[in-house]
C-alpha cells in the first residue's frame, strides 16, 4: 500500500459513517464514503487465526488481507479511531459453523472471547467508485439494495481445518463495458481484482441468478451481462463448511469503512 491519504472531506465522511454505525444505524454501505477502501471481517479466537490466516495466504483472490489485528485488538490501523466492535454495520455471530444471530453492536463477541484476532479482508465495493467515475451504473446502487452474492462449485484451497467454496458478487454490466469494467477492476487486485467469470451462471454452479445465497435479487436490463466477482464472503462459507467453535464477520454488504483511498491500493 503507498503513502496516498484521504482528503479532508472523504475522511468527514467515513468518520461521520462510522458514528452512525455505532450509533446504531443499520445499512448497506455500497456508494458510502466514495473513494474509500471498505473491508469485510472475520475475527476468530487466536488458536484458529493460523488458519485463517493460511486460508486467505492460499486463497488470495477471494481472501485478500489488508490488516490483521492482534489477540484482543479492536481499533484498526486503516481507520484510527475505529472500533470493530461496533463500527459496522451489521454482525453474524456463528458458533460451531452454525448463524446463531445478527446484531448490530458486538462488543459481547470480545468480551466473550478476549483474545479475538481479526482480519480486515478486500472488498470489491471498494472498486465500485472506479465504475462510477468511469459511467458504468452499479445497479445495487441506484436500486438502493444490496448487492447480490452467490455459493458457487469452485473449491477454495484448503488450509488447516479451513475448507470451503468461493463466494462470488454480481453486477450487471452493459455488454459494450464489460471490457471496461475488467479493466477499472483488475487495477486492485487487493480488492479483489478483475472478475472470475463473465457470463453464463452454470458455470459457476448458479442455477438461479436471481435466488441469491446473500444480500438482494438482481435486475437486469436488455444488453447486459452478468458479471461475476470474488467474494469477501467467502470465509464465511468456510466456517459453515468447517464449523469452528465461535466466529464473528461482518453481515454480507454491510462493510467496515476506512480512512484510506482506494487508490493506495492501485497496481
Amino acid at each position: 500500500m503507498s503513502k496516498i491519504t484521504a482528503t479532508a472531506e472523504q475522511l468527514a465522511e467515513a468518520r461521520a459513517a462510522r458514528a452512525l454505525y455505532r450509533a446504531g444505524q443499520v445499512a448497506p454501505t455500497s456508494g458510502i464514503a466514495h473513494g474509500l477502501v471498505q473491508a469485510n471481517l472475520i475475527s476468530v479466537p487466536a488458536d484458529w487465526a493460523y488458519d485463517v490466516l493460511l486460508y486467505a495466504q492460499r486463497n488470495p483472490k477471494p481472501c485478500p488481507v489488508l490488516e490483521v489485528l492482534e489477540a484482543g485488538g479492536t481499533e484498526s490501523k486503516l481507520a484510527p479511531g475505529s472500533d470493530l466492535r461496533t463500527d459496522i454495520p451489521a454482525y453474524r455471530v456463528w458458533r460451531d459453523g452454525m448463524l446463531t444471530e445478527e446484531i448490530a453492536d458486538a462488543s459481547s463477541a470480545w468480551e466473550e472471547h478476549p483474545d479475538l484476532v481479526s482480519f480486515l479482508i478486500g472488498c470489491s465495493f471498494t472498486f465500485e467508485a472506479g465504475l462510477v467515475d468511469a459511467g458504468i451504473e452499479i445497479r445495487h446502487q441506484t436500486l438502493g439494495r444490496n448487492v447480490p452474492m452467490y455459493r458457487t462449485n469452485r473449491a477454495c484451497e484448503p488450509a488447516g481445518r479451513l475448507k470451503g467454496d468461493l463466494v462470488v458478487s454480481m453486477r450487471p454490466i452493459p455488454a459494450d463495458r464489460v471490457a471496461d469494467a475488467v479493466q477499472i477492476s483488475g487495477r486492485y487486485p487487493a480488492v479483489h481484482g478483475a472478475p472470475v467469470q463473465i457470463g453464463d451462471p452454470e458455470g459457476l454452479g448458479i442455477r438461479d441468478l436471481f435466488q441469491p445465497d446473500f444480500g438482494d435479487a438482481p435486475h437486469l436490463e436488455e444488453g447486459e451481462v452478468p458479471v461475476f466477482w470474488a467474494c469477501g464472503v467467502t470465509p464465511q462459507a468456510a466456517i459453515v463448511a468447517s464449523k469452528p467453535p465461535f466466529a464473528l464477520t461482518h453481515s454480507p454488504g454491510y462493510m467496515f469503512i476506512t480512512n484510506i483511498p482506494d487508490s493506495a491500493y492501485f497496481a
